[in-house]
């Protein structure tokens, strides 16, 4: 993946998934290379940026509508993902959706 994400001109879709990691790490580092590869293949995926500083942690995913963000939410795989991660990898977490109205880069 390229860092920053490579997105297309606004408006699209982020979902922004910020974590607070438990201390049980059993499975965790497998399962969210293979969500982020999952992801990828989905409808409407542009493009992610993660970033983790010990238990904290920054995940920014970028989609085309708001239909391939509930099709991503209900994958299968994703949903078994979900459920170890409440009950194993985090302590808490939240995830916001908001629609980007505007975007520039630099470089």
């Amino acid at each position: 993946m390229t860092w920053p994400a490579s997105t297309p001109p606004a408006p699209y879709y982020v979902v922004i998934f910020t974590s607070l990691r438990s201390e049980i790490d059993d499975g965790y580092a497998r399962t969210a290379q293979r969500m982020e590869e999952l992801a990828a293949g989905r409808r409407g995926f542009l493009g992610i940026e993660s970033v983790r500083e010990g238990a904290q942690g920054i995940t920014l995913s970028y989609w085309s509508d708001l239909e391939a963000i509930r099709e991503w939410k209900a994958d299968l795989e994703h949903v078994e993902a979900q459920r170890l991660g409440r009950e194993r990898w985090y302590e808490r977490y939240s995830v916001r959706v908001a629609r980007v109205e505007r975007a520039y880069d630099f470089g």
